[in-house]
């Protein structure tokens, strides 16, 4: 496509009809720019359409998006697509910078974006002189103060190095980093100072405007910085520690009231630059701890004095999770002593830990609305820092050296919200969370802790809690009395526990998310932790399977995967007779019946076909006569998985055909046959990896248990079979499974049906 004033007007108005409201019209710009970008040098002529002033903004802006969604589809692009050529591909290259210095901030960021995709593809090896030309141009623009400029080059910079931070250390990569540093790392150290100089010369004039452009310029070279970090200090960053350092303190020492004053947005600004240092401070401590010595002390300092302020905040999360993250890293390395003085240490627990360990408001919400999401932050360790596992994370990292000072100070804390809520349990019912939390979070993974005794504890504090006729009262602490009963269930003793068994059931019919799903897993760890517990169970097993599978019923819980966890571990302990069964597989029915239509939770997949392995195996094999109820349950559903093509069900179903065709006596009945005919035998079925342990598993049970129906069409089935073990043998990591395949083949088949294949 060539570039010209008729190229220029089609393009322009076909990017305006795009935004058209007659629907026709709009159809017709996107079918002829569909059809257009297929033809060669499109996506340059789009470039120059939005580096020419002449069109209007909103048409440039269209662009822009164009052209980005065209570098994303064709630079590296799918099989079938056209792709930009390689002289094409130069000339967007030596364009694309000047552009995007030049554009407007709308645009600027797209064009950022766009260079991000192009730099990943071919960064540094087919475009070696991208880094000069954007030094080259982020000098000029902080020359002539052009700091949106500045940003834009920064930002897409930063893009181009957040690849270390996800790659494994090897020889390209680190070639990538040598080539990056050699070329960036003098620049960045040169940016900063010129930034920081400016940064104090507009605070001290007061100018917000100019003072929020050199903050968000200098928070973009924090997180560069972190990148060429990330996987190795660099020797230039060890070399020069001064120049870094100074300037990290004074992030976090200086207010910046011209901005902080105007408002939450320009708080947050300034909080964001402070926490991108702690996030370096904390790298560069976990990387080379005595590099930083004699720098320590006084971050330790400014840190802390900033921890003190954003904690009484609930609107700068970010800061206060960077900054305990920073005192934890300290906590845990050799300069721990720096925590262990009695001033810090009563600061770090009385304004930093409890205050953040107390439910907020944001905890409640997440509670209410989100269960999932909650429970992976409170009970399962998600990666996702928050405020109360962060601050607990430093009681632990300073306790890993100081022990009994950490006990001395929080025991005293834990009474006195004990002795709040005793006051006043109504309005006082956070305390008790916070006791709970606190106890739970420093506990080991052996279930020890020093700040209470656990049993005591246990008896007057949690069993009145677990006691509680209303399952739907105070669902925050009832959910924590549950979560302490989980942890530490493995060393109460074992008649109070089972007492309490009856209460946990009675909490799974509460209507409240967490609450059922901490019951259900509060069950799961008595049944696994507790000797001879399916006897214990015997009594309130038809309660207990009611109140599981009515929890299944609970709005946003039909696919609950902490409660299919624990059916599925029931019906691997408990005794399992057909007044059990019966019921069991008809609810476990209608479960999969449900999923079928829109399985969303692969986990709660897994944990309902084992649960209906576990139960198809354990009945029948106690009681044959079972299969064939079972199969009258469960074969219309497996039907219905193969006939809808639920594809990620697949497996499970071929796995549990295979359970139920070990169960049958020959000869078997013909449903099987055709599952054989017209499923096994397709090789399409056989194309998709994760399907292929499972149908080998099918296979032998055919093999095994009907060999005279496969040896009457058995000519027929053998060719079968014998292009689908060609294919596999032809994909890497299947030969063991074609062993797998090959052998009831050889050991069940008569020689005169295989010797033409031998």
């Amino acid at each position: 496509m060539e570039y010209n004033a008729k190229s220029l007007q089609f393009l322009s108005q076909c990017f305006l009809d795009t935004q058209s409201p007659q629907p026709e019209l709009r159809r017709d710009a996107e079918r002829n720019l569909s059809y257009t970008a297929d033809t060669p040098n499109y996506g340059l002529a789009v470039l120059r359409l939005v580096a020419e002033p002449s069109v209007d903004e909103q048409i440039r802006h269209i662009a822009v998006i164009n052209f980005k969604n065209h570098i994303q589809t064709r630079w590296l692009p799918a099989s079938g697509t056209p792709p930009i050529s390689d002289p094409e591909k130069e000339q967007i290259k030596q364009l694309i910078v000047s552009l995007m210095r030049s554009a407007s901030p709308k645009i600027q960021a797209h064009l950022s974006e766009a260079l991000a995709v192009i730099a990943n593809h071919d960064f540094p090896n087919l475009w070696p002189d991208l880094l000069p030309v954007l030094g080259f141009n982020l000098e000029e623009a902080i020359n002539v103060n052009d700091f949106a400029s500045v940003n834009g080059i920064l930002a897409t910079v930063n893009s181009l190095f957040k690849k270390f931070r996800h790659q494994d250390l090897s020889v390209p990569i680190l070639l990538d980093l040598e080539y990056s540093l050699d070329n960036f790392a003098e620049p960045l150290l040169t940016t900063v100072e010129g930034i920081s100089v400016k940064i104090n010369a507009a605070a001290g004039a007061g100018s917000a405007a100019a003072l929020r452009q050199l903050i968000e310029a200098q928070i973009l070279c924090c997180r560069i910085f972190y990148s060429l970090n990330f996987l190795i200090l660099a020797e230039f960053f060890e070399d020069n520690p001064d120049n870094w350092m100074n300037r990290f303190k004074s992030y976090l020492t200086v207010k910046y009231p011209a901005v902080e004053e105007t408002g939450p947005d320009g708080l947050a600004l300034v909080d964001e630059l402070r926490a991108a240092v702690c996030d370096n401070l904390s790298h560069c401590m976990e990387k080379e701890e005595h590099l930083f010595q004699e720098y320590v002390s006084g971050f330790v300092e400014a840190v802390m004095s900033l921890l003190v302020m954003a904690s009484a905040s609930p609107n700068r999360e970010r800061l206060t999770l960077t900054a305990i993250e920073f005192l934890t890293t300290v906590s845990k390395s050799v300069h721990h002593a720096l925590l262990a003085g009695e001033d810090i240490l009563q600061r770090i627990t009385q304004s930093v830990v409890i205050p953040n360990v107390m439910l907020r408001e944001e905890d409640e919400e997440l509670f209410e609305m989100n269960y999932v999401e909650f429970i992976r932050r409170d009970m399962e360790g998600s990666d996702l820092g928050t405020r109360r596992k962060n601050a607990c994370e430093l009681l632990k990292g300073i306790a890993g050296n100081y022990k009994d000072k950490i006990t001395e100070r929080v025991s005293p804390r834990i009474n006195y919200c004990l002795a709040l809520f005793s006051e006043n349990p109504a309005a006082n019912w956070k305390y008790m969370d916070c006791a709970i939390y606190l106890i739970v979070s420093l506990a080991t993974e052996k279930a020890e802790t020093d700040l209470v005794d656990v049993e005591g504890f246990f008896r007057s504090v949690i069993v009145p809690e677990l006691q509680g006729q209303d399952v739907n009262a105070f669902p925050m602490l009832k959910a924590g009395a549950l979560k302490f009963f989980t942890m530490f269930c493995v060393v109460i003793p074992k008649p109070l526990a089972m007492a309490l068994l009856g209460d946990v059931i009675r909490f799974l019919s509460s209507d409240v998310n967490v609450v059922h799903s901490y019951a259900a897993s509060c069950t799961e760890k008595l049944l696994l932790v507790k000797d001879d517990t399916s006897l214990d169970i015997g009594p309130s097993l038809p309660v207990l399977m009611t109140n599981l599978f009515g929890a299944l019923e609970k709005p946003e819980s039909e696919e609950n995967q902490y409660v299919m966890r624990c059916i599925m571990r029931v019906l691997q302990i408990a005794d399992i007779s057909p007044e059990v069964a019966s019921p069991c597989i008809t609810r476990l029915t209608a479960v999969l019946n449900r999923l079928v239509e829109n399985p969303e939770n692969p986990v709660f997949n897994h944990f309902l076909f084992e649960a209906v392995a576990t139960l198809v195996r354990r009945a029948c094999e106690k009681n044959p006569f079972l299969v064939p109820a079972f199969e009258t349950c469960l074969l219309p559903s497996l039907q219905m998985i193969l006939v809808k093509d639920v594809t990620e069900l697949f497996p499970y179903s071929f796995q549990l055909l295979a359970e139920l065709v070990d169960l049958n006596r020959p000869p078997i009945p013909p449903f099987y046959m055709r599952v054989c005919d017209d499923i096994l035998l397709v090789p399409i079925v056989w194309n998709k990896s994760a399907n292929v342990p499972a149908l080998v598993r099918l296979f032998q049970s055919f093999r095994q248990q009907a060999p005279n129906e496969l040896n009457s069409n058995s000519k027929v089935r053998l060719r079968k079979g014998l292009g689908i073990l060609e294919e596999l043998v032809g994909k890497p990591g299947t030969e063991e499974q074609v062993l797998r395949l090959l052998n009831p083949i050889i050991e069940n088949l008569r020689y005169d049906v295989m010797a033409e294949h031998m």
